[in-house]
């Protein structure tokens, strides 16, 4: 009898651990697209998009490749609705012996996944998904007996592990980490890469149709979609980004402008996280650029960061702390995300620049995400699980195993200083000098108070004085605390004053 082997919608790849043995005369592929997973939050129209062509071509490789796969898309009139129904009505209909899965990449899912066994009656058999660099054991081998996990001790042990960018025991130009090289604001005048922008085929086409008729009433716009939807399409994407980006990118990667979404951003991070690239090729091919002198050590050191270190980090935080951890509320914040995260209705520009962009392209590079939209976010007291589900939602590179550390422990301080060591907080003043927002913006990032003044100038005192109680005792924090310890009555009064207004105004 034949083994169903069930491939989810973020593991394109063909070396998948599910994959590995299967008997392309014997074996059956399972792939379905269902609305269960399509609207458990509503996601971005381009991520849907891209998620169901990206799988309708992975299927029709492993068909060319001689196997033979069992596909659902979700306008077929007897598809089930979820993964569980979908692979209940498989086994019912083929008379398999066994199921082979790779372990997913959310919790809610492997939850599910674990129950499959008992419900359908049948073997299931949940492989490690070996695409990452460091498994969950190691993660929690590394985590043990630690007081703080710390993201850049585990990324020199994943440094020591891959020998990337390595002599020996020792980092190549004597240092791990050249972040401090890598916040320049970005030059007037100066020249852009156009981006890698893959032209959709008839079955990206098919696609398209189908979100805008069934996902109507979701965030997103679907014109201009230009995602790579297919291993080969990602890999030219990988080599133009090596090629033309790749060398200023560590420069620049903090770096904002207006109406230039991409800058020097590599802009793989869909096609990775849904396996048509992986982690280990894409750091070979950096450090082979610069090996060849065709990009500086800060720039590939920065990018590498970014793959074996903040990547696999908070994979291995999400796996180590859930379900517990999406439940934590460290500063007790209970605000209502603001309508403009949706409408982009703001007289922020910075904000409305940032909603723009994701609502066009599911895309804002990392600094969008933490600075503007994230540190807007912490400073207004956003409710964590609703800025936690506005980041799933927009973004085509979201899955909640890289999504919620980010956005909870990073963005939003939610989970007490487990992953960051103090908040990201930041007045007016940061996004003046990283971008060219404020320039075009109703507000003023030098006016500190009324209604000139930039909302973030305000917000982050007040924020501070909120938050006293949970933050005060932060030793990172000592410098801002001892500052606002000076201001008179008058000052904290004042603050606390505009804060009110704005929160008034916007509907808190």
């Amino acid at each position: 009898m034949a083994v169903l082997r069930f491939v989810l919608g973020d593991q394109l790849t063909p070396s998948l651990s599910s994959l590995r043995d299967a008997d392309p005369q014997n074996d059956i592929i399972l792939m379905c697209e269902v609305a269960e997973e399509a609207g458990y939050v509503a996601h971005h129209k381009q991520k849907i998009a891209f998620l169901f062509s990206a799988m309708r071509h992975f299927a029709s490789e492993l068909e060319d490749r001689g196997f033979t796969v069992r596909y659902t898309k979700l306008d077929d009139d007897n598809n089930a609705g979820s993964f569980g129904a979908e692979l209940g009505r498989a086994v019912d209909e083929l008379g398999v012996s066994k199921v082979v899965v790779t372990e997913p990449g959310e919790f809610r899912v492997l939850e599910a996944m674990r129950n499959w066994e008992t419900e359908l009656g049948i073997d299931v058999e949940i492989r490690d998904d070996d695409r990452f660099i460091c498994s969950h054991n190691e993660f929690q081998a590394w985590a043990d007996g630690r007081k703080e996990l710390r993201m850049e001790y585990f990324y020199r042990q994943m440094r020591r592990k891959t020998g990337f960018l390595m002599e020996g025991d020792d980092p190549i130009g004597g240092q791990w980490n050249f972040d401090k090289e890598n916040r320049k604001s970005l030059p007037k005048d100066m020249e852009l890469p156009a981006p890698y922008n893959p032209q959709a085929d008839d079955i990206t086409k098919d696609v398209l149709e189908l979100v805008a008729d069934r996902f109507a009433g979701h965030f997103g716009r679907l014109e201009g979609f230009s995602l790579p939807v297919t291993r080969t399409q990602a890999l030219r994407g990988l080599d133009r980004f090596i090629k033309e980006r790749l060398p200023l990118y560590g420069d620049y990667q903090d770096a904002m402008k207006q109406g230039e979404p991409t800058l020097f951003h590599a802009l793989i991070a869909p096609a990775l996280n849904a396996g048509l690239l992986l982690p280990m090729e894409i750091c070979e091919r950096a450090e082979k650029a610069h090996h060849a002198g065709e990009a500086p050590l800060n720039a590939v050191e920065g990018f590498i960061r970014q793959i074996i270190g903040w990547r696999e980090y908070v994979r291995g935080i999400y796996w180590l702390k859930m379900p517990d951890y999406a439940q934590t509320n460290f500063l007790k914040a209970k605000r209502d995300l603001p309508e403009f995260y949706w409408s982009a209705d703001t007289e922020m520009n910075c904000v409305r620049q940032v909603v723009e962009e994701t609502r066009d392209h599911a895309y804002a590079h990392h600094i969008q995400r933490l600075m503007v939209t994230g540190n807007f976010a912490l400073l207004y007291g956003v409710e964590p699980a609703q800025i936690n589900e506005w980041y799933l939602a927009v973004y085509a590179d979201a899955y909640e195993w890289v999504q919620l550390p980010n956005t909870h422990g990073m963005v939003m301080f939610a989970d007490g200083g487990l992953l960051g060591s103090k908040p990201y907080a930041a007045s007016g003043s940061y996004i003046n000098k990283m971008s060219d927002y404020c320039k075009n913006c109703a507000f003023s990032p030098s006016v500190k108070n009324g209604e000139k003044a930039c909302p973030f100038n305000y917000l982050y005192w007040n924020f501070l004085i909120e938050n006293q109680a949970h933050l005060k005792g932060n030793r990172r924090m000592a410098m801002m605390y001892a500052t606002l310890g000076k201001m008179d009555d008058s000052k904290r009064s004042q603050i606390e004053a505009d804060a009110a207004a704005f929160f008034e105004k916007t509907g808190a």
